[in-house]
């Protein structure tokens, strides 16, 4: 008896052992996401502190703006494009796994119609504000409505993060650090100069704010106060938006007068490898080379003379343009030709109805990236400049596709393709 009672007293002994470590073990990895975590945490508040803190003084930010500004802030690490301490930047490999889709779905009719009919209300209600803009800024106010749709849908849309956070976050561990630093010293200086209040400065994951989508700097470089309160307010003021929109595109370069570009039908014989704001003609001379604009109307006699630029951005498979330099100054607010192509369009059918593109966006899908970046690598070794082979098929990309296949006895479409990355790999 006593010996089985001993035996068992030692085989019970053995079993609590097993079941301690077990539990151990469990709580161990229950704890080790907060465990890795903390340092990351406590590396900010020393980023904060030791590194962010004495260019934000010298900048004249008190003690008091930036604890509060960032008060209870950490890393928020699901925003994008974050590189964790002791990690690598992600391989362009890795970046490129995206599927890339036609152009055309970037001009979704339940997009840019709800933009083009919102616009067109809202001109009527804020007529006499657009013309006084117009007649300050000489930007045309469809233009401008465009923008203000686009950007955060006439100010309806909701800007869910703390502008300190993701800022911050960024400025932290980001790829583009140095851009995000100036952005969130320029957000301190907003609030330490009482431009806006603390609890005001909700942004997009981006860090953009208020109505026009601004970020810091922008907002100190080009925000004004067009509502007669002399202080500018793009969260609240819808004039104060409006204005300061305008002002930014004026600020770099916008020509009064002159229209944001035209669609246009490019005959066969001239090469879409024309494309580029480095290729520009006369319109005049675009016309002379059998340019037409599209439905039978001429281009405006103002413009004539004036330099424009073939913009095909899917190449001979969707749309052509003859654009103006006010199309690149719309490239400013973003670096996109489909989105200064979003703005313009949207303003033509804000100020003159729903009419659609005439030419039809072909259907271009099923190439990755990836599949694009390693064209531009094969394009670049056989001495083509493509402007760098980040996977997507900006204009350099796209005449060095026609300029190569016209190379190969092709007839240029000048828009990747599968045949073409087999091609060039």
């Amino acid at each position: 008896m006593s010996g089985r009672t001993e035996g068992g007293a030692v085989k019970a002994s053995g079993w609590l052992s097993v079941a301690f470590f077990i539990f151990a073990l469990v709580l161990s990895l229950a704890n080790a996401a907060p465990t890795r975590a903390a340092p990351i945490d406590e590396q900010f508040r020393a980023w904060l502190n030791n590194d962010l803190w004495p260019d934000a003084q010298k900048q004249g930010v008190s003690r008091v703006t930036f604890d509060s500004a960032f008060s209870g802030i950490k890393p928020n690490l699901k925003l994008p494009d974050l590189v964790l301490p002791g990690q690598k930047p992600d391989t362009p490999k890795v970046q490129h796994q995206a599927e890339f889709g036609s152009p055309g779905n970037y001009f979704a009719e339940k997009t840019i119609g709800a933009v083009a009919a919102g616009g067109r209300s809202r001109a009527k209600t804020h007529a006499a504000t657009l013309t006084a803009i117009e007649r300050k800024y000489g930007v045309p106010g469809p233009v401008v409505l465009a923008i203000w749709g686009r950007e955060s849908g006439f100010g309806a849309a909701k800007m869910p993060y703390d502008a300190f956070e993701v800022l911050g976050t960024k400025a932290f561990l980001a790829t583009r650090k140095d851009m995000f630093r100036k952005e969130v010293l320029a957000a301190l200086q907003i609030v330490q100069k009482g431009l806006a209040r603390r609890e005001k400065m909700k942004s997009s994951w981006a860090g953009a704010l208020g109505q026009p989508q601004f970020l810091p700097t922008s907002f100190l470089d080009h925000a004004v106060a067009f509502d007669g309160d002399g202080k500018p307010d793009i969260w609240n003021s819808v004039p104060d938006s409006l204005a300061s929109i305008a002002n930014y595109l004026v600020h770099y370069g916008w020509a009064k007068g002159r229209d944001w570009g035209f669609e246009v039908a490019v005959p066969a014989s001239l090469s879409c490898a024309l494309e580029g704001p480095d290729q520009g003609k006369r319109i005049s001379d675009w016309a002379s080379l059998g340019v037409k604009r599209v439905g039978g109307r001429p281009f405006p006699s103002n413009e004539l003379g004036a330099e424009g630029f073939l913009l095909m951005p899917a190449g001979r498979k969707g749309p052509a343009f003859i654009v103006t330099q006010n199309f690149y100054v719309l490239k400013k607010y973003n670096e996109s030709d489909l989105y200064a192509l979003f703005i313009g369009h949207g303003a033509d059918r804000i100020s003159a109805g729903d009419h659609r593109f005439s030419g039809q966006w072909g259907q271009v899908g099923g190439l990755y990236r990836s599949d694009i970046a390693a064209m531009q690598r094969g394009l670049e070794k056989a001495g083509y400049d493509v402007g760098g082979a980040d996977g997507l098929p900006g204009f350099k990309t796209r005449r060095s596709i026609g300029n190569w296949q016209h190379s190969k006895g092709q007839a240029p479409t000048c828009f990747p393709d599968k045949g073409i990355v087999d091609a060039t790999k």
